[in-house]
């Protein structure tokens, strides 16, 4: 037994099939009807004028009606049909079968002659039943000698040869619909197949068994889905990897301050030590401690900024000025690897419309990594240019670099390219997500061994922004 989707293609497969063929046998069989039927009609019709217009040129008497019906008898007469001669009132004078008879012909053929047409009825034989067509013809040769030709053929014949061609084509199309049905099961097949793996892989990767894939090589939608969901699947195992390696690494970067602190806690909880180990073990503490804070503020931010519960209190920022503060605020961490900051720009400020706070941890991000990632005695150059109404920051170093590999995931969530260098690898996602809220875009160009370059691109501000931002602080 066929069940869903099989069954539904099957059955509608063949129903519309057979509603095809059953419309396209009936046109065929009333236009075989209608060819057999007028091609007789139009025998008979052409015969009958025919005569009677050579019966009309010739010099016979018909003075005397019975010789004159007698010779239309002659004349008109044809093979396998039987000739009837009428009077203007449908009784029957004569006919060819040499039978008299005193009844009335009422059928519809007769009105029609005497109004000048050749007259048509099918129908049956009043004597023998049978299935007749009758063919009608006015006669007239004036001083009222008007008379009615009617010819009477059998349609017996041609009824048969229909019905033998209803059955053939009837066999025809059992054969047809065999032939759909069989089709209709292997397509339905070739759809179902796929579905049922495709299904049964869903379900095991449903349990959680993420090696699962998708074998074989399906073609349009149902290989476009296939493809999806081994994407998908492997997307997972990469996702779980991340979390996994993040899971590792924030744990390594909690324990580390934290072990740091308890240590020096104890160490100062068990006394003895002069004022300058004590000051020395109090700035460790605070120092671990902001470290702690800044890890977790970094989670918080991230978290936000996925359920957009970030909020940002917008108003004119000089982007100048934010570098500015960031090169201070990073002088003394340069210093230690001996590179310097080198910051190019008009004496223009660059005025955007966003959040300060907000720019001023995606640019320190920024910087940092560079400082972070940059060889000994080098230089970070951090240029800021106006492209038409967007304010450009270029952050270039001559670091390390970063392989083409890691480049294309880099601002992945939790994704980190050197896990020794800790982090929790949230800063590039945030800093993402951030200028995307600001309507600008974060672009990274990179080689490895030969530095890396970070472009941020930012609507600047218009003078209507201007002048409103000034008023009223827009909070978002």
């Amino acid at each position: 037994m066929m069940k869903g989707i099989r069954r539904q293609i099957v059955l509608q497969y063949f129903i519309l099939v057979l509603l095809a063929l059953l419309l396209i046998e009936s046109i065929f069989l009333v236009a075989m009807q209608k060819y057999y039927y007028d091609s007789i009609y139009n025998y008979i019709e052409s015969n009958s004028k025919n005569v009677i217009r050579y019966y009309n040129s010739s010099f016979i008497d018909s003075s005397n009606e019975s010789s004159f019906i007698s010779n239309l008898m002659y004349y008109l007469k044809l093979e396998n049909t039987s000739l009837e001669i009428l009077d203007t009132e449908g009784r029957v004078l004569a006919l060819s079968s040499g039978f008299e008879s005193d009844r009335v012909v009422q059928t519809s053929d007769v009105p029609q002659a005497l109004k000048g047409s050749t007259g048509r009825w099918i129908g049956k034989d009043v004597i023998t039943g049978e299935s007749v067509m009758a063919v009608s013809t006015k006669i007239d040769y004036g001083n009222d000698n008007v008379y009615i030709a009617r010819y009477v053929t059998s349609m017996e014949r041609v009824n048969d040869a229909l019905v033998d061609i209803l059955v053939w084509s009837g066999l025809i199309v059992v054969g047809v619909l065999v032939l759909v049905f069989t089709i209709s099961i292997g397509l339905a097949n070739s759809i179902v197949r796929p579905i049922n793996i495709i299904t049964a892989a869903s379900a095991e990767m449903a349990k959680g068994r993420f090696d699962v894939r998708i074998e074989g090589d399906y073609k349009y939608e149902i290989g476009e889905l296939s493809s999806t969901l081994n994407y998908m699947a492997e997307e997972i195992v990469r996702s779980n990897q991340v979390k996994d390696d993040f899971i590792s690494s924030i744990s390594h970067e909690l324990r580390t301050p934290l072990t740091s602190i308890k240590g020096w806690n104890e160490t100062l909880e068990s006394g003895g030590y002069d004022p300058e180990e004590t000051k020395m073990g109090l700035k460790i503490i605070s120092k671990e401690t902001n470290r702690l804070i800044g890890l977790v503020e970094e989670l918080l931010d991230f978290s936000k900024l996925q359920q957009n519960e970030m909020k940002m209190v917008k108003g004119t920022v000089s982007v100048r000025e934010v570098l500015q503060e960031i090169m201070l605020n990073v002088w003394a961490k340069a210093e230690q690897k001996q590179i310097k900051l080198r910051l190019t720009a008009d004496e223009e400020d660059y005025l955007i419309l966003g959040d300060g706070n907000r720019l001023k941890q995606v640019f320190l991000n920024v910087i940092d990594n560079a400082i972070k990632f940059s060889h000994m005695n080098t230089w970070i150059d951090i240029t800021i240019k106006r492209e038409q109404d967007q304010v450009v920051v270029i952050v270039q170093d001559t670091g390390i670099g970063i392989s083409e590999e890691h480049l294309e995931r880099v601002k992945d969530r939790f994704y980190q390219v050197d896990h020794q260098h800790g982090g929790t690898g949230l800063g590039l996602a945030i800093s993402q997500q951030l200028i995307e809220l600001h309507g600008g875009t974060l672009q990274m160009e990179s080689e490895l061994g030969n530095g890396t370059t970070v472009t941020v691109k930012l609507p600047a501000l218009t003078q209507e922004e201007h002048f409103e931002s000034d008023i009223d602080p827009e909070v978002v």
